[in-house]
C-alpha cells in the first residue's frame, strides 16, 4: 500500500472538516445552550462569535497548516525550537478525547439496536444509569467490568482502524463523501417528521422565545464563544493537520466559510428537531418543556428514549434514525481526532500511516476499556471537563499567540487572498487574531478553571491533577525521544 497523506480533492477536505465539526456537541449540547441562554436573543452573541472568532481562527489554523505542510509539533519547533513540547500537548489531548469518545459511540451502538424494540423499558433513566452503566461514583467501580459496553466499543475501534489505516483519500476521504451527506439527509428526515408532530410549535416557541435582558449578561456571551470553540473544534490541531494535507491551489478562506456555515446550519437544524419532539412530549404528558430539557448524555440516552416511549408507532422509524445519526456524527468526528497525533508520529519517527494508525488504535482500544466499567461514566465526565475546559483551551491560547505573534501571521495574507474567491483578509483580520482572540479565549479559560476549582468535587480535582501529570509526562516523552526523520529540523514554507 502506498503511504500518501494528501486529499484527492478539495471536496474531500471540506467534507472531512465538516464531518469533524459536526458531532455529538451539535446534537446534544447546542439545543440546550441555545435554549438556556436567551433563546432567540442568543443568536446575536452566537453570530458575533462566529464572525469574530470562528472564521478568523479557522483561517489562521488553515493558513499556518498549509504554509508548513507538516505536523503540529514540527511546526511549533520550527517557529521556536524551545516550544516543541507545546506542539505535542494538543495532539495528545485530542487523542485522549478520542479514547473516551469511543465509549459514547459504544453506548450509542447499543441504543441503535435497542431503539427497534424500545429495549430501555418504561424507565429509561434507571435503565441507562443502573442497568447499562451500573454507574458508581466510587473508584471501586473500576473492578466491575461491563462486557456489552466493551464489545460495542471494540467494534467502533475496528471501524475506526479499518478507515484510518488506509491512505488518506482511500480511507477518510471516501468515507467522508458518504457519511457526511448521509448524516445531513437523515437529520433532514428526522426534522421534517418532527415538525409535523402535534405540539411541535410548543417546543419551538419555547426554544426561540427571546429573552433580550440576557444580552447584558456576560455569561451568555461566554456561552456563545464557548459553543463556537467546541463546535468548530478550534485549536485542537485538527484543522491545522487537515489543511497540511491540502493541494497547492486550495481556496482556504472560502473553504472556511463553507465549513462554518455547514456546521452552524446543522446544529440549528438539530435544535428544530429536538425541541419539536420535546414539544410533542410536553403536549402528551402535560409536563412543561422547561422540565424536559437537558443536555449531554441525559438528552440522548434518557430524555429521547422517554420521548420515544410516548411516540407510538412513529418511534419504530424515528428512534433508529436518531441513534444512527448520533453514531454517524460521532464516527465522523472521532476519525478526525486520531489524525493530529498520528501525523505527528509519522512526521518525527518516519512510521508508515498503516503502522501508526494500527498502533494508536490498539493502544486507544486498550485504554478505553477503563470506561467499560461501573466507574466509566463518572470518569468520562471528569476527563471530558478537564480536556475541554483546561487542556484544549490552554493549547488554543498558546497556538493563537505562537501563530499570530511569534510566526507573524501577516505573511500569510497575500497568498491566501490571491486564492480566495470570496473574503479578502486585511488589517482587520490581524487585529482579531493578535488581540481580540487571545483575550476572549483567555477569559473563557480562566472562567472555566475558576468554575472547576470552586464547584468541583475532591475526586474531580484529584483526577485533574493526575491528568495534568499524564499530559506532562507524555509531552516530555514525545519531545525527548530523538527523531528518526532527518528532515525533522528542516521545515519550509509553502506560501
Amino acid at each position: 500500500m502506498s503511504d500518501k497523506n494528501e486529499w484527492g480533492s478539495n471536496l474531500s477536505f471540506v467534507l472531512a472538516m465538516v464531518g469533524s465539526a459536526v458531532g455529538l456537541g451539535n446534537i446534544w449540547r447546542y439545543p440546550y445552550v441555545l435554549y438556556s441562554n436567551g433563546g432567540g436573543a442568543f443568536y446575536i452573541p452566537y453570530i458575533v462569535a462566529i464572525l469574530l472568532m470562528g472564521v478568523p481562527f479557522l483561517i489562521l489554523e488553515y493558513g499556518v497548516g498549509y504554509n508548513f505542510k507538516s505536523s503540529f509539533p514540527k511546526v511549533i519547533r520550527k517557529i521556536h525550537p524551545n516550544y516543541e513540547f507545546l506542539g505535542w500537548l494538543l495532539p495528545i489531548s485530542v487523542f485522549i478525547i478520542m479514547i473516551y469518545y469511543s465509549c459514547i459511540l459504544g453506548w450509542d451502538g447499543i441504543y441503535v439496536i435497542l431503539s427497534f424494540f424500545k429495549g430501555w423499558g418504561a424507565d429509561p433513566n434507571t435503565f441507562f444509569t443502573a442497568t447499562l452503566l451500573q454507574s458508581q461514583e466510587s473508584v471501586s467501580g473500576l473492578t466491575t467490568f461491563i462486557p456489552v459496553i466493551a464489545i460495542t466499543m471494540l467494534v467502533s475501534w475496528v471501524i475506526i482502524w479499518f478507515i484510518s489505516h488506509k491512505d488518506l483519500e482511500e480511507g477518510l476521504g471516501k468515507v467522508s463523501k458518504i457519511l457526511v451527506p448521509l448524516l445531513f439527509i437523515i437529520m433532514i428526515v428526522i426534522v421534517a417528521f418532527s415538525l409535523t408532530l402535534p405540539g411541535a410549535m410548543i417546543g419551538l416557541n419555547e426554544l426561540f422565545a427571546p429573552d433580550w435582558s440576557l444580552l447584558l449578561n456576560f455569561d451568555i456571551w461566554m456561552a456563545a464563544f464557548g459553543q463556537i470553540i467546541f463546535s468548530l473544534s478550534l485549536g485542537m490541531s485538527i484543522a491545522f493537520t487537515y489543511a497540511s494535507y491540502t493541494g497547492e491551489e486550495s481556496d482556504l478562506i472560502t473553504n472556511t466559510l463553507s465549513i462554518a456555515f455547514a456546521n452552524c446550519a446543522f446544529e440549528n437544524f438539530c435544535a428544530l428537531g429536538v425541541f419539536s419532539i420535546l414539544g410533542y412530549m410536553s403536549l402528551q404528558s402535560g409536563t412543561a418543556v422547561a422540565n424536559l430539557v437537558t443536555q449531554g448524555t441525559g438528552l440522548v440516552f434518557i430524555a429521547y428514549p422517554t420521548v420515544l416511549n410516548v411516540l407510538g408507532q412513529y418511534a419504530i422509524v424515528i428512534g433508529p434514525l436518531f441513534f444512527l445519526t448520533i453514531y454517524l456524527a460521532g464516527l465522523t468526528s472521532i476519525l478526525s481526532t486520531i489524525e493530529p497525533l498520528a501525523f505527528s508520529i509519522q512526521n518525527k519517527f518516519t512510521w508508515s500511516r498503516k503502522k501508526t494508525m494500527t498502533v494508536l488504535c490498539i493502544i486507544g482500544a486498550a485504554i478505553s476499556m477503563i470506561y467499560a466499567t461501573a466507574y466509566g461514566g463518572t470518569l468520562l465526565g471528569y476527563v471530558d471537563t478537564y480536556i475541554n475546559q483546561i487542556a484544549i483551551l490552554f493549547g488554543v491560547i498558546v497556538e493563537c499567540n505562537l501563530f499570530a505573534w511569534t510566526f507573524n501571521c501577516e505573511t500569510l495574507i497575500p497568498a491566501l487572498n490571491e486564492r480566495s474567491r470570496s473574503l479578502k483578509l486585511g488589517k482587520w483580520w490581524l487585529y482579531i487574531v493578535k488581540y481580540i482572540l487571545p483575550l476572549f479565549i483567555s477569559i473563557v479559560w480562566i472562567g472555566g478553571v475558576y468554575d472547576i476549582i470552586m464547584t468541583g468535587s475532591m475526586a474531580e480535582l484529584y483526577a485533574f491533577v493526575i491528568l495534568t501529570a499524564i499530559l506532562a509526562i507524555l509531552t516530555a516523552v514525545f519531545t525527548k525521544i530523538p527523531a528518526t526523520n532527518p528532515e525533522w529540523d528542516d521545515t519550509e514554507s509553502r506560501l
